[in-house]
């Protein structure tokens, strides 16, 4: 459980690179008198080898003064789902086996922490 927020903070920014998300929508869950207002996030980020997969992140945005200038942490927590949205198509990449599979998620343990 200790690594929970780690993996999933590490395959956020290995998709960040691969693909631009799509805001999907937003709820304010704080109302702030200065600044923006605490909400939750929803995106979207197509996958770059399957067509028609896209993956949805809902993630907390802080707001508030430090929130706007982008000065503010937001919190690890996070949520991932990947759906099909169309009939698969795999990039060339894949078809050809050039794609060997890629570890997305380690385990790694750490003694003394």
């Amino acid at each position: 459980m200790k690594y929970k927020h780690l993996i999933l903070s590490l395959s956020l920014i290995m998709l960040g690179p691969l693909a631009h998300a799509e805001e999907i929508g937003s709820v304010d869950t704080v109302f702030k008198m200065i600044g923006p207002d605490h909400k939750i996030v929803v995106e979207a980020f197509d996958d770059p080898d399957v067509k028609n997969v896209t993956c949805y992140v809902s993630r907390a945005k802080t707001g508030g003064i430090k929130g706007g200038l982008g000065l503010a942490e937001d919190t690890s927590d996070a949520a991932i789902s990947c759906q099909q949205v169309g009939p698969i198509e795999l990039s060339d990449r894949i078809k050809n086996g050039k794609a060997q599979g890629e570890v997305v998620f380690k385990k790694t343990h750490v003694p003394g922490l």
